[in-house]
C-alpha cells in the first residue's frame, strides 16, 4: 500500500475515473486541480507526482508545468502527461518543460497504474 499523494490535472471524467480506479485501491491519495489557481495552491503542498492531460483546456498545462519546474522545491516532482499521439509539437514542448514521461491517451488508458508506479520508481 502507498501513502503517496498524486496531483491530478484531469477534468475528463473517463480518464479521471481510470486513474482513480487504478490508484485508490493501492492507497494513493488523489488531489484534483481543476483550474490554474487550484493547481498552484495544491502543487505548493509538494505532491509525490503530477498526472496531467495536456489536451485539457480548463487550464494551461504548459503554464502549470513552467510554474512547477521553476520552483526549486517542486522541480524534481515527477510528471506523467498524456496527449493525442498526433500532436508532435505538444509532446516536444512537454519534454522541453521537464515532463518525466509522456504517453498517448490510449496508452494512459490501458496502463494507468503501471505508468504512475513507473514515474514514482515503484517496482511491481
Amino acid at each position: 500500500m502507498s501513502n503517496k499523494t498524486i496531483l491530478v490535472v484531469i477534468n475528463d471524467l473517463f480518464f479521471y475515473t481510470k486513474l482513480r480506479d487504478a490508484l485508490l485501491p493501492q492507497g494513493y491519495k488523489l488531489e484534483r486541480a481543476r483550474t490554474q489557481e487550484d493547481f498552484s495552491s495544491k502543487a505548493a503542498a509538494s505532491p509525490d507526482a503530477v498526472v496531467m492531460n495536456l489536451n485539457d483546456l480548463s487550464l494551461d498545462p504548459f503554464r502549470a508545468l513552467t510554474l512547477l519546474k521553476a520552483d526549486p522545491l517542486l522541480a524534481k516532482v515527477p510528471v506523467l502527461a498524456f496527449a493525442n499521439h498526433e500532436e508532435v509539437e505538444t509532446w516536444q514542448r512537454a519534454k522541453t518543460l521537464g515532463v518525466s514521461k509522456i504517453v498517448s491517451r490510449n496508452e494512459f488508458s490501458a496502463r494507468t497504474g503501471a505508468l504512475v508506479q513507473e514515474i514514482l520508481g515503484v517496482r511491481p
